[in-house]
């Protein structure tokens, strides 16, 4: 999902650990000022080996900004007006790494025990959230996943809640159109089911159908800030996210994350990450997959 940046290797192009041709090298002084200020905003720490990773994605904005200096470009961040430019800083610092079916065991566990459990206790359709959701293919998967379950259960209804801190990334998501090349772990069936294959200048394209399109609603959402729904969900997708911040910052998302989960509701999170040690009112349910103790009313 979301993180700091990584490196991009590429046989043509500059080096990415360079800042680009007329730009000077930022200073350990201007990183800090940088990554203090996104650590502020977005809870995720840069220690300075990231100084050449950060350089090498803000370069291309300062060349379109025309900008030749970091000073130029800490002084408009940082700045009165910097606001306006906090969203291209987050786009550019963001990671948006996610697949469809990513980490395919989670989605197993919830068509076998997760479902199954919460259709025999549901009082009205359930509510799932996809938290870190990148560019849709996660939350496009939960939603075939849950209309693939309900088409042998009448009455079963769902909706899926989106959100990712980036907004470049929730466009691409709401566009909901991906390479060929990226659909290989859909299901046959769910791919004839639910993608719209381009024709055309779309060719190698495809689109998810409208049906899965109008189950999922996309929000933006930064994790230090108010959440910004209310109610309860009784499912909720939160991977590869927290790897970014440090202890603190886990305990308190993941706080606030167990007030918005249903009582016997379910919390995934990534297989590379780890609740151990925290105070929180869950239960191991299954290697990363944890139930919020108590009873749903």
């Amino acid at each position: 999902m979301n993180g700091p940046p990584r490196p991009v290797r590429s046989r043509n192009g500059p080096d990415p650990g360079s800042s680009g041709p007329g730009l000077p090298a930022m200073s350990e002084g201007q990183f800090r000022s940088l990554g203090g200020l996104i650590t502020a905003r977005l809870g995720i720490k840069l220690p300075l080996s990231k100084k050449t990773m950060l350089e090498a994605r803000l370069a291309r904005r300062l060349r379109s900004l025309g900008l030749s200096s970091w000073e130029d470009y800490c002084g408009l961040v940082l700045g009165p007006g910097g606001g306006a430019e906090m969203c291209a800083l987050i786009s550019a610092v963001t990671t948006n790494t996610t697949s469809f079916f990513r980490e395919p065991r989670h989605f197993e566990i919830l068509v076998q025990t997760v479902l199954p459990g919460l259709w025999e206790v549901r009082s009205g359709g359930l509510s799932v959230w996809s938290a870190g959701c990148s560019t849709g293919e996660e939350a496009y998967t939960l939603a075939m996943v849950l209309s693939e379950f309900g088409r042998q259960r009448p009455g079963f209804g769902f909706n899926v809640l989106a959100t990712d801190v980036s907004r470049s990334a929730l466009e691409a998501a709401a566009r909901a159109v991906y390479p060929m090349d990226g659909i290989g772990r859909i299901p046959d069936a769910m791919r004839q089911r639910y993608l719209l294959r381009g024709r055309g200048a779309s060719e190698g394209l495809v689109r998810v159908a409208p049906e899965i399109r109008a189950k999922v609603r996309f929000a933006h959402q930064n994790f230090m800030d108010e959440f910004c729904f209310e109610g309860c969900h009784e499912v909720v997708f939160c991977r590869n996210v927290v790897i970014y911040f440090d202890r603190a910052v886990q305990v308190r998302l993941f706080r606030r994350i167990c007030a918005r989960l249903a009582p016997g509701g379910y919390l995934f999170i990534g297989h590379s990450e780890s609740l151990a040690g925290m105070d929180l009112p869950l239960g191991q349910a299954a290697p990363t997959v944890y139930r919020k103790l108590g009873t749903r009313e």
